[in-house]
């Protein structure tokens, strides 16, 4: 006979309750957003649901239809070829293409859905429905490929809108959930913890700062919400680490202070304006630290002052260790590059320099990002819609590729329709590699009717053939 014959239900349901409001310390140290608790005791048992009631009609699934690329033969490409066997001159149509992801109502006024940027890209529709199962058609407020964020915007009432939390404040072992629409099943919640904090160098995007968690993520829920027992935003899950093609415990998210960045500004402008100072800048080494006088290896050192620049005026120095920026410290190189090309342009930022192994706080203005541009419709006519640019000093593709940047790209025009896109880093021009715009300008000029173009989009590389 078991123990639990012996013990009436008055005890058993005073034990549980115990066991409850032991647990809730551990769970939750202040009350939830919208004065819940986030964990509840219902029964005899602890339970999120109450947590989450609240906050998951703020999550929805997002389903995109875009055009799959039409792979032709070359041969299909020569129009003697297409006579001598009777072929339509019409090229056969791009046929559509579903997939699907997730989103988060960040203002339920305005209807402002955030999401990744490589679940819309490409879009040529955008449905949102909701946990309640009302469906909109939704509009493209802008999108930043550089730190894989998108807002959309939904015309609907009655909507619910997650709370921003700072992601500033994270622990590694703060408990998280995340939510989401895995493998198209509909709204899941999974639950982890914080893993590690400020993950970058993954060539997953140009600005990383990752949140890591081991809250289970899956295909389909990029764009999800990742959120603490308040109740608040805290992430977007945005990638995963997946040998095996799922879950394996190591999932990344957009920290919400900078997707939180990127929706004022997409907001405002419908784009990104990225800040500069005019720094060259490099992680400190231990034996840089040494060297500079620093207690221990954290900030950015300044490697190169640009004349004119920002910087030069504020009296910026080679050599200068930036240690905080406006009160926020700064571990290194790629966390000072991610504050400053999210900063508004045009307002002025307090760094934290360590000089000579003395402190200082010296005030500099974030002015916008300068880069050469010229339209590639005026040297190919073939190219029309696309804007190339040098590769600015302070993206963080500088000086790890060699190439042109292809800045915008407008859908429908002759580039968007030849597979230019968004984000694309042009390597080289019939094999012939090129360093710079001008040096694009002139191979693009001499190409001819027949141009072959290098392509470098994310880590991959592509070969464009365009007549």
């Amino acid at each position: 006979m078991g123990l639990m014959p012996l013990i009436d239900r008055a005890r058993a349901r005073a034990l549980a309750c115990a066991l409850a409001l032991a647990l809730l310390p551990v769970w939750s140290s202040a009350p939830a957003h919208a004065g819940i608790p986030a964990v509840a005791v219902e029964g005899d048992v602890p339970s999120l649901a109450p947590l989450l009631d609240k906050i998951t009609p703020a999550v929805v699934n997002i389903s995109v239809t875009s055009a799959a690329p039409v792979q032709q033969n070359p041969l299909l490409q020569d129009p003697f070829f297409r006579r001598f066997f009777n072929l339509p001159d019409t090229p056969p149509r791009a046929q559509p293409r579903m997939s699907a992801g997730s989103g988060v109502i960040v203002d339920a006024r305005r209807g402002y859905v955030l999401t990744n940027n490589h679940v819309v890209e490409n879009a040529t529709e955008i449905a949102v429905t909701l946990k309640d199962r009302r469906q909109f058609k939704a509009t493209l407020v802008g999108r930043d490929p550089e730190t894989d964020v998108a807002m959309l915007r939904i015309d609907a009432r009655d909507l619910t809108a997650l709370a921003m939390g700072n992601s500033d404040k994270l622990r590694v072992g703060d408990y998280v959930l995340a939510i989401g629409n895995p493998f198209g099943l509909g709204q899941t919640v999974t639950s982890g913890i914080v893993s590690a904090l400020g993950r970058s160098g993954l060539n997953i995007e140009g600005y990383e700062d990752f949140i890591q968690t081991d809250a289970s993520i899956n295909p389909g829920n990029s764009g999800g919400a990742l959120v603490n027992l308040k109740g608040e935003l805290i992430g977007i899950n945005t990638a995963i680490v997946a040998p095996a093609g799922g879950n394996v415990g190591i999932g990344f998210a957009v920290p919400a202070n900078m997707a939180h960045a990127v929706m004022e500004q997409l907001a405002s402008f419908g784009e990104i304006r990225r800040g500069r100072l005019g720094v060259a800048i490099q992680d400190v080494t231990p034996d840089l630290a040494e060297a500079l006088r620093l207690d221990r290896p954290v900030g950015a050192v300044i490697t190169n002052v640009e004349a004119g620049s920002s910087a030069e005026k504020a009296g910026l120095r080679q050599g200068d260790v930036i240690v905080a920026v406006d009160n926020d410290p700064i571990e290194g190189a790629s966390d000072l590059r991610n504050k400053i090309g999210l900063e508004p342009v045009g307002g002025t930022i307090a760094l934290d320099v360590i000089r000579d192994g003395r402190k200082r706080t010296i005030r500099a203005e974030v002015v916008k990002m300068r880069a050469e541009s010229a339209s590639a419709g005026a040297i190919s006519p073939m190219l029309e819609g696309a804007v190339l640019t040098d590769i600015d000093r302070n993206s963080p593709q500088y000086g790890r590729v060699d190439g042109v940047a292809v800045t915008s790209v407008k859908k429908g025009s002759p580039a968007w329709q030849h597979g230019l896109r968004d984000g694309d880093i042009l390597v080289a021009v019939n094999r012939g590699k090129i360093r710079s715009l001008a040096e694009a300008t002139e191979a693009l000029a001499d190409a001819g009717p027949i141009v072959a173009l290098n392509i470098l989009r994310g880590n991959s590389m592509l070969y464009l053939v365009i007549r």
